[in-house]
């Protein structure tokens, strides 16, 4: 069964909201936790360029999925075309990057800002790393495949806030929203593109 797209008209204003939500819920939990969210979130230009150069390899290997012929690989990319597709065509690239910068930023803050290092106190840097990306898959399954492959960033985000022996947040926040940004205007141009076909 086809999943129902998302409501076109007020998909952005309510995907920021939810987005922004996250920070109020990383704000509660670091209070709860005693853990400024903030307190790894500082401007480096180490920092800027392990973002952007750690942007490639995920986009790359996301790319390449569009073309692999495997039936959960497919189910996943039919999934985000006929739930995104509908809506983000609609936006132009300027509204996708904020969308995308307002993911990034809150979704980092709150698990590579709060979840990672509270569990880190508890259990130490390698449970920190694999217990909070599974939640971060679990929050993400919307298929089996879609949970593994977003634990899988997730460590890949988690690792991320340690490049360059600095612990610093803004390293997987600009991973995240360039991630996302790449992957909705690759999402947006295949589902035009599907609509061209359609009319054809």
């Amino acid at each position: 069964m086809a999943e129902k797209p998302l409501d076109s008209e007020n998909f952005f204003k309510t995907a920021c909201y939810f987005e922004g939500s996250l920070l109020v819920v990383a704000v509660v939990l670091g209070w709860i936790a005693d853990i400024d969210p903030f307190e790894n979130l500082h401007f480096s230009e180490k920092a800027m360029f392990y973002g952007v150069a750690g942007t490639l390899p995920l986009f790359v290997i996301f790319v390449a999925m569009q073309n692999l012929q495997i039936e959960a690989v497919q189910q996943v990319r039919k999934l985000l075309l006929e739930t995104l597709g509908p809506s983000m065509h609609r936006y132009g690239w300027a509204d996708l990057f904020i969308l995308a910068a307002i993911a990034g930023l809150s979704e980092e803050v709150l698990f590579r800002g709060v979840v990672q290092p509270w569990i880190e106190a508890g259990w130490g840097r390698s449970a920190g790393l694999v217990f909070s990306n599974i939640i971060f898959g679990l929050v993400h399954a919307v298929t089996p495949l879609y949970a593994i492959l977003a634990t899988l960033v997730g460590i890949y985000l988690g690792l991320s806030l340690d490049y360059g022996a600095e612990r610093n947040l803004l390293t997987p926040v600009i991973i995240h929203a360039a991630y996302d940004f790449l992957a909705f205007l690759v999402i947006m141009r295949a589902y035009k593109a599907s609509l061209s076909e359609d009319k054809q």
